[in-house]
């Protein structure tokens, strides 16, 4: 039985390195820092993606395999380069990104890579919004979560807006998400999005109207909020020094999820606010170790490391 399966297109993050004009690479995208965050947590997680056969493909690889991650579908593609995202860093620790994207039709994961074999031997899919970000790769990751509420498995979701992956086409990018909504237990969203749907009340008309038993909104440093069943759950924040963020909300998320099977919710009606606020706060220590290290995946913390800050 494997525990997370995660789910989506892979990236590359370029973050500034301690050197001027060097750069430290991390596996980038959602899909693969949540599937190494909760490894790390000691859960058994698969992925399913595609990379390209090149030093950049052959890295992320190499830093799935490290971390006990599995790969859940043919791992180099011939023709393909993969996605590269450089992340700049601003005075006041705002991150911007840049995106080098040299298209491999190969490289896009298809709705034949997505085996039922392997939702049905996991508790719970993830999958990101970057994953949304082609058509068949959309169309993937739509069949995967489907797939996966019909069973009744466990369906996260970490909601981004970041038009870039649409290339800037909002109204692409808003289908695509409402698409999956529907098929979604665990939403993660930021303010930032939570702005996007039209605010709270709307959010809350989204949960009801889709079904979404739980949404976590994190609020970085300020902690973060959840919503289930009428009651709202709050974790105060922690703060840390260090302005490089770069992998803390999926640290977050990571964590979130692992707590959750750490409890051995494998069910939605396994899910209690006390079990929540539980998984939001290791999900928050998670973050807060991540971005203290200065981000990247070296620094997404154990289960032992995040136990000792509770």
């Amino acid at each position: 039985m494997t525990d997370v399966y995660s789910i989506g297109e892979m990236l590359i993050d370029f973050i500034p390195g301690s050197e001027p004009a060097s750069y430290i690479r991390k596996a980038g995208g959602a899909p693969a820092n949540v599937a190494i965050a909760a490894a790390k947590n000691g859960l058994s997680v698969s992925m399913c993606c595609k990379v390209g056969d090149d030093d950049f493909g052959r890295f992320l690889m190499d830093t799935l395999k490290e971390h006990d991650v599995k790969a859940a579908c043919p791992e180099f593609c011939r023709e393909a380069v993969t996605t590269m995202a450089f992340v700049t860093l601003e005075a006041d620790g705002e991150r911007k990104f840049t995106f080098a994207r040299k298209p491999g039709a190969d490289m896009l994961l298809c709705e034949e890579d997505v085996k039922a074999e392997d939702i049905e031997a996991s508790v719970m899919i993830h999958a990101g919004s970057c994953s949304l970000s082609a058509h068949p790769v959309a169309e993937a990751t739509v069949k995967a979560m489907r797939l996966a509420h019909e069973k009744g498995k466990l369906v996260s979701f970490d909601l981004n807006y970041r038009n870039v992956m649409w290339d800037d086409d909002q109204s692409a990018c808003a289908k695509c998400v409402m698409d999956v909504l529907k098929y979604v237990d665990f939403l993660k969203i930021s303010e930032e999005e939570v702005d996007m749907v039209g605010g709270e009340e709307n959010l809350f008309g989204l949960m009801k109207e889709y079904g979404i038993a739980v949404v976590v909104l994190t609020l970085g440093s300020a902690g973060a909020r959840a919503y289930f069943q009428g009651q709202t759950i709050e974790i105060a924040g922690r703060k840390a020094k260090a302005v490089d963020a770069t992998g803390a909300g999926d640290a977050f998320w990571g964590g979130f999820l692992s707590c959750l099977r750490i409890q051995e919710v494998s069910r939605v009606q396994d899910l209690t606010a006390e079990k929540i606020q539980k998984a939001i706060e290791y999900g928050n220590v998670s973050g807060f170790i991540c971005v203290q290290t200065k981000g990247a995946i070296a620094s997404l913390p154990t289960r032992a490391q995040i136990e000792a800050y509770l």
